[in-house]
């Protein structure tokens, strides 16, 4: 089922039009992606409860040079971070990017949900809710799909998501599901970035290891920030043919968010 979608083109926050690159930044090669995933904690740096740092949030991304960016934990118009701030649409211009934003939930007088930013124009959007089980208490999520055309005439499609927190991996098994079913409609490579909310070896995690081919093994702790000791964000692609891995990392920043940073580099096969 598509929910509400709100898409914030980086473009057009500019207010021009044409195809927008990366001011002094060094462009990939064709063959190469590079791949980040964060979960930004609604630009809210830890350490300052009272305090949004998007500066902080565009400064990780800019040091990184990305082609796409995966991110969960993104407010619009909140009272919290602003109610002028559509934060995936103004780390879309500190970073020179695009930007398309799905919300999950209404929350405190605006939106709150996911985005995918992009080095280059976004093809198209779309925001799907993720099934949730009657009668347990939930809060909705959803997977934010971008289609995106590469140098050279590639298209790949780009999801950000950000499954269910609770304990029991009930929910996050249909939604798993429900992931896999919305990639395999695709017709083109499908590169799946979030915040899981599961560790290796989990029923969700499996499920979507049958599909998804992640840019890791026994991978390096996300969470918490200060002395991980989980990794629940992950990076996955599929078909499994589509790309080869070529580096996953772990970005070793404390103040931004409460997640580390992913970044992975994919090479087309």
């Amino acid at each position: 089922m598509k929910i509400a979608i709100i898409a914030a083109l980086a473009l057009s926050v500019a207010g021009c039009s044409g195809e927008k690159m990366i001011t002094g930044k060094t462009a990939q090669t064709a063959d190469t992606l590079k791949v980040l995933t964060y979960n930004i904690h609604h630009a809210n740096p830890p350490s300052r409860p009272d305090v949004i740092d998007l500066d902080a949030i565009a400064r990780v991304i800019n040091a990184q040079q990305p082609d796409l960016v995966a991110l969960q934990e993104v407010d619009v118009h909140t009272g919290r971070s602003g109610r002028d701030v559509h934060e995936a649409a103004l780390l879309a211009a500190k970073t020179g990017m695009h930007a398309f934003f799905a919300k999950a939930i209404p929350y405190d007088g605006g939106e709150y949900g996911i985005a995918v930013l992009s080095r280059y124009p976004v093809k198209e959007g779309q925001a799907y809710a993720l099934p949730s089980i009657p009668g347990v208490k939930a809060e909705p999520r959803a997977l934010c799909t971008v289609t995106v055309t590469l140098p050279g005439g590639k298209q790949v499609m780009m999801a950000s998501t950000h499954l269910d927190v609770t304990r029991n991996d009930s929910i996050r098994i249909l939604q798993t599901k429900e992931i896999i079913r919305i990639a395999g409609k695709a017709g083109m490579p499908v590169i799946l970035a979030g915040d899981m909310n599961a560790k290796e070896g989990s029923r969700a995690i499996n499920i979507l290891d049958s599909t998804f081919t992640r840019t890791c093994r026994s991978c390096p702790f996300t969470i918490p920030v200060e002395t991980p000791t989980r990794a629940i964000d992950f990076i996955m692609y599929s078909p499994s043919a589509a790309f080869q891995v070529a580096q996953h990392r772990v970005i070793d920043e404390r103040y931004a968010s409460d997640h580390l940073p992913v970044m992975a580099t994919l090479i087309f096969k």
